[in-house]
């Protein structure tokens, strides 16, 4: 099981190690550096001096020490670069000597061309079917071949493991501590029993698929930050997207799935796992801020977090999502 990471992971990650690292690479920085909101890696918008081939800024992204292995990481740039080569709008990582993935005193990292854009309208129909139909061709190659290495979405890893971790690691409150546990022993096994009802085929997702890893233009969407690609239903690249009431939810998904039904089948029965995957979520959610929170731009990024008041909501939320999964059973949303 994961611990929290070292404080010192990023703790050498300084501007002069990263324009160094770049320069390694024959590229020439001008030295501006400006960071990015990434709190699971480290993400710099990178200027370079005017004859780049790459224009005048790069992404450079350096990898959290120890959460993806080589081949974990190896799969992810393999994916988007697959992807990128059918002409689908993801960013891709560089090459630089037929490698994408880098490395400098111990810091694995890629780089990547800017891409610009603005959060797309998800209560605009044009746009939900132009994601769709990307999200269609996305899945449609991701269904072509299996990840070897890239884990897959399950109720072990996202939800008893994530229990597991947050009360062997003492964050939930004494006094909730039974309330936390008697929840998660009811949820747990109707989570399973969501999966195992239906018999769904997993394959590569971005896994992440929220709006702010979708970049608009005037020429649509581009997909970015692939870092939690993994393998599972489709629909979780799906759901995440829909916001607003039952009925703005299932107006939302008729649009997105009208685009996406023109390169890609869909199987009704994932609409069933939506909640669960909802659940799956908010468990792994609470877990991933509890195993970086000796990470000092935890802290200050998320001071709402392991409070008191924190962990009575997230109970309360899984509660929801526990009667929700009880009545949506035999339903679509």
């Amino acid at each position: 099981m994961e611990s929290p990471t070292p404080t010192h992971d990023f703790a050498a990650l300084d501007p002069t190690l990263i324009i160094d690292s770049v320069e390694s690479l024959g590229l020439e920085s001008d030295a501006r550096i400006f960071p990015l909101n990434s709190y699971e890696n480290r993400v710099y918008q990178i200027g370079l001096e005017e004859n780049s081939d790459y224009g005048q800024k790069i992404i450079g992204k350096y990898y959290r020490p120890n959460r993806w292995s080589n081949e974990q990481i190896q799969e992810e740039h393999d994916f988007t670069t697959e992807l990128s080569d059918l002409e689908i709008p993801v960013v891709a990582p560089l090459q630089f000597n037929q490698q994408s993935l880098l490395s400098y005193h111990n810091y694995r990292f890629a780089l990547f061309c800017q891409k610009g854009g603005r959060t797309p309208e998800l209560d605009n129909p044009e746009h939900l079917e132009w994601i769709g139909r990307f999200l269609g061709r996305i899945h449609l190659a991701g269904a072509s071949k299996t990840f070897h290495f890239r884990p897959q979405i399950s109720v072990q890893d996202y939800a008893i493991d994530s229990a597991h971790f947050l009360l062997e690691n003492n964050f939930i409150p004494d006094y909730l501590i039974d309330a936390y546990q008697t929840l998660s022993a009811d949820l747990i096994p109707l989570l399973k029993q969501n999966f195992q009802n239906h018999n769904i085929k997993n394959i590569r997702l971005h896994g992440d698929c929220h709006r702010g890893n979708i970049l608009w233009t005037d020429k649509g969407p581009h997909f970015v930050d692939f870092d939690d690609c993994r393998s599972g239903p489709a629909i979780q690249d799906i759901w995440m997207l829909l916001s607003g009431d039952r009925h703005e939810q299932q107006q939302q998904l008729n649009h997105i799935l009208d685009g996406y039904f023109e390169f890609a089948e869909l199987d009704p029965a994932e609409l069933h796992l939506i909640e669960a995957l909802r659940s799956l979520r908010l468990m792994h959610y609470a877990s991933w801020l509890a195993k970086r929170w000796s990470d000092p731009s935890f802290p200050m990024n998320f001071p709402w977090f392991n409070t008191s008041n924190y962990w009575e909501q997230h109970i309360l939320e899984l509660r929801e999502q526990f009667s929700l999964l009880q009545e949506n059973e035999n339903l679509h949303i």
